[in-house]
């Protein structure tokens, strides 16, 4: 017997439904059915097997339903839909809060998408009618039987706070005195809960906020429930003591019971043996790895989370400590033919979270044997009917080799026999009020159950298929979406390809083009190379045809003159041209004037003392402007008759420059010699 049956027999059990009105309306009303526990040792009670015989029928309102759940404490408020007692989330959360501590609000049905509850009653044998009374009842006997999930907005984990229960602002006597009695108080309250809460053995952290004199508050949070804490709210004095459970984000069900489903184990053997656990439906449940653990630790982990039917590896052949794990738990095994490559493992386990390389190859071998039964498990599932376990019908085929339709026959016959049994001889789910049926009232009874379970199979067939056709419809979409997303990509993939071709053409031109002039600069060089070579005597021919060669100096400096001279020579009685003539000093132009050149062409200005030299050395400079130099690359020709006409008008200039300083010389001493007379007379 489990601890959760031992405590239904010393609290009852509520079953509720709503009987008229609506809770978002002004005054519900509900039918309310309570099952008692019955004495053993009572003269008067009924003579019934089952923990829960005495029942008690209502209609109340829901102010009452609340006063007797805080007069009786039940162990379950059951209901077929936690939402006929609060009209929405907050209110549902309020009133879970106004619950007294051990009482928990059931919805029997299932969690965030309840079955109905006709279906949910036939399944478990459970005696059902349409109407509010049978509803509430037939829930109270589920929950009864833990059935159902904990509706709960709150954590197993409760706040425990000390603080102070009035305020230091004001005291009858001393401020001082006063505010230290009142911190002192606090501090004596905190070690007391913190004493009592190491006596229930209960893990806990405290924060405490010192203040003058002691605490001015002191904050618990225990790991438990409040009504397994031995500490509850208070205000005496000075102290107030609050206990309350820690707020979840929203609301969430929990099984009564705790099913060990039908899982897939993927194990990795070696030094760290890891294990992975997977759902039918493919979903990870679990990790575990660990170097020390022997089988049974790993045996018992297993079993802690579920009844496995496939036991996988990752590589071919099973190694022998896993073929002893399958046989243990008598389930079929699975392998891959060849051994599975690192990367398609990385791939299959990308989704999930893993602590090593061990647990990722054992979670691999589970993932990959779902994938080789999911068609399988699928078949199975749309063979089953809906009152038989699918996962009882998939462990019986797949773990057990038998065919589909064995193992439904097998679950058939066995829930047939425990149904006779009830009937022959479990008379706790029977009301001993009423009377004997006959016959003929009993084929109208079963018949009528059949129609429930029809209609109810019915109803959940028209769900599946309006789910269904949602899923289509989504499924659609979805891929209208695809398609156009793909119209769009081979829009942009031929556009793209076009782009490519067009630059691919173009850049075959433009390396034929490139190529093409590499090969005319070469025959250019070559042109000019046998050019120079057939013209050796250019001074020879440019004479004949009234030119004169000019050599190029690119600027007047001593770098571009000693260029010059490596490249063609600079030798007595040459033109040579000057492109840029600013800058240069006395020294570059005496390294110009020494070879003697006929005369320099300039193009910019000349400074003074350059100027100077070359007048000096009687080497006419002539400006460009006067002179037209025509280039050929590092050739350049001038017309003869231009060069002499510039030369002889630099020499006119030359010459009124030569007496204009001879007078200017004349002058000077002329003058000195005066101002020596001047000098003789006045001594």
């Amino acid at each position: 017997m489990t601890s959760r049956t031992i405590r239904a027999r010393d609290r009852p059990v509520f079953g509720v439904d709503v009987q008229s009105g609506d809770v978002r309306g002004d005054d519900p009303s509900y039918a309310l059915v309570i099952l008692d526990p019955v004495d053993d040792d009572d003269p008067d009670a009924p003579d019934v097997d089952g923990p829960l015989a005495r029942v008690t029928r209502d209609v109340v309102s829901l102010r009452k339903l609340r006063r007797l759940i805080d007069d009786r404490e039940p162990l379950f408020v059951a209901t077929d839909n936690a939402y006929e007692l609060a009209p929405d989330k907050n209110a549902l959360v309020g009133f879970l809060r106004s619950l007294p501590d051990g009482t928990r609000l059931v919805q029997v049905t299932g969690a965030e998408r309840p079955e109905p509850l006709s279906r949910v009653a036939s399944r478990h044998g459970i005696p059902y009618g349409k109407k509010p009374m049978k509803e509430a009842e037939a829930a109270a006997r589920l929950a009864a039987a833990n059935v159902g999930h904990e509706v709960t907005a709150f954590t197993d984990e409760t706040t425990v706070k000390v603080s102070r229960g009035r305020s230091t602002g004001k005291g009858g006597w001393s401020q001082d005195r006063y505010t230290r009695r009142i911190h002192g108080n606090v501090r004596k309250r905190t070690r007391q809960v913190q004493s009592k809460l190491r006596e229930a053995n209960l893990e806990f952290e405290r924060e405490v906020t010192e203040k003058y004199g002691g605490y001015a508050n002191a904050v618990f949070t225990v790991e438990a429930r409040p009504e397994d804490i031995p500490v509850s709210n208070s205000r005496a004095g000075d102290v107030r003591v609050e206990v309350e459970r820690e707020r979840r984000d929203g609301i969430e069900y929990e099984p009564l019971v705790k099913r060990r489903d039908r899982v897939i184990v993927g194990i990795d053997p070696g030094t760290t043996t890891a294990v992975a656990v997977v759902g039918l439906d493919g979903t990870v449940h679990a990790l575990y790895s660990s170097r020390t653990a022997d089988t049974a630790a790993v045996t018992e982990w297993i079993i802690e989370q579920g009844r496995p039917i496939l036991v996988a590896a990752d590589v071919e052949p099973m190694p022998e400590t896993v073929e002893k794990f399958r046989r243990s738990f008598d389930a079929a095994g699975w392998r891959p033919t060849t051994d599975l490559p690192v990367d398609e493992k990385l791939h299959r386990t990308r989704e999930a979270s893993y602590e090593n390389d061990h647990e990722r190859d054992a979670l691999a071998a589970a993932l990959y044997a779902y994938d080789a039964h999911a068609d399988q498990f699928e078949r199975i599932t749309e063979k089953t009917p809906p009152r038989l376990d699918r996962e009882e019908v998939i462990a019986g085929v797949v773990a057990g080799g038998a065919s589909v339709e064995a193992v439904i026959e097998d679950l058939r016959a066995d829930a047939d026999g425990r149904a006779e049994g009830d009937e022959n001889g479990a008379t706790s789910e029977k009301d001993p009020t009423e009377p004997e049926r006959t016959e003929e009232e009993e084929t109208i009874r079963r018949l009528r159950d059949r129609v429930d379970r029809l209609e109810s199979h019915a109803e959940s067939l028209e769900t599946d298929l309006a789910d269904r056709d949602d899923r289509i419809a989504e499924l659609e979409a979805e891929l209208e979406d695809a398609r156009r997303e793909e119209r769009i990509e081979a829009r942009s993939r031929r556009i793209v390809s076009r782009l490519e071709r067009e630059t691919d053409r173009l850049e075959r031109e433009r390396d034929e083009a490139r190529e093409t002039v590499a090969e005319l600069e070469g025959k250019v060089e070559t042109l000019k190379e046998l050019w120079r070579l057939d013209h050796s005597n250019f001074d020879d021919v440019a004479a004949d045809r009234g030119l004169t060669s000019v050599k190029v100096v690119e600027q007047f400096t001593l770098d571009a003159l000693d260029a010059a001279d490596e490249a063609y020579g600079l030798v007595a009685g040459d033109v040579v041209y000057l492109r840029d003539a600013s800058g240069a000093g006395r020294r570059t132009a005496e390294r110009l004037a020494e070879t003697d050149p006929r005369a320099v062409i300039r193009d910019g200005n000349l400074s003074e003392v350059a100027d100077q030299v070359l007048f000096d050395h009687g080497i006419p400079v002539v400006p460009a402007s006067a002179v037209d130099v025509r280039e050929v690359d590092e050739l350049a020709v001038a017309e003869e008759s231009e060069l002499e006409a510039a030369v002889d008008d630099w020499e006119s200039r030359a010459e009124r420059r030569r007496r204009d300083e001879r007078a200017e010389r004349l002058d000077r001493i002329i003058s000195e010699h005066r101002a020596g007379t001047e000098l003789e007379t006045e001594e």
